[in-house]
């Protein structure tokens, strides 16, 4: 059984990260779009904070990473994109619990402030995570309405 498509895309301060992740997610069998930056010049978060949000929206991947200097940015830049719900975390609790309780379909990561390891944890916690459902689906419905 094939693993789902995953997103990545970064900024010049994620740009290291984004490639290691990359690296590890083809390593265990998954399909990978790069959405860049693919240099460590300096580039502005939100058009690739919005690419990524669009291409999970749209279906193209299942889910998306997300990575800027402190990932704040680039998940408010991408939860601007209706059906996109990024999920800012900082270990494997908050990266475990964003897919159990709130679905989220965007991992956002701050290379500036979380190491590689604490970084390779999330994702693999975001990725094998499943949504709980239950009294959690109401919420995440909610998430979409306009306010």
């Amino acid at each position: 059984m094939s693993k789902p498509t995953v997103a990545l895309a970064a900024d010049h301060a994620g740009f290291e990260l984004k490639n290691l992740l990359r690296d590890e997610l083809k390593a265990q069998g998954y399909d990978v779009l790069d959405l860049g930056t693919n240099s460590s010049d300096s580039v502005d978060y939100p058009d690739f904070g919005r690419k990524l949000a669009e291409t999970v929206a749209a279906g193209k991947a299942a889910r998306g990473v997300a990575v800027c200097g402190t990932g704040i940015g680039i998940s408010i830049a991408a939860n601007r994109i209706p059906g996109c719900r990024a999920a800012l975390v900082h270990d494997i609790t908050s990266a475990r619990l964003c897919r159990e309780h709130n679905d989220a379909n965007v991992l956002a990561l701050g290379a500036r402030l979380i190491g590689v390891e604490t970084a390779r944890d999330c994702l693999k916690a975001f990725l094998e995570t499943p949504f709980a459902g239950g009294r959690h689906s109401g919420r995440v419905a909610k998430l979409g309405q306009p306010a």
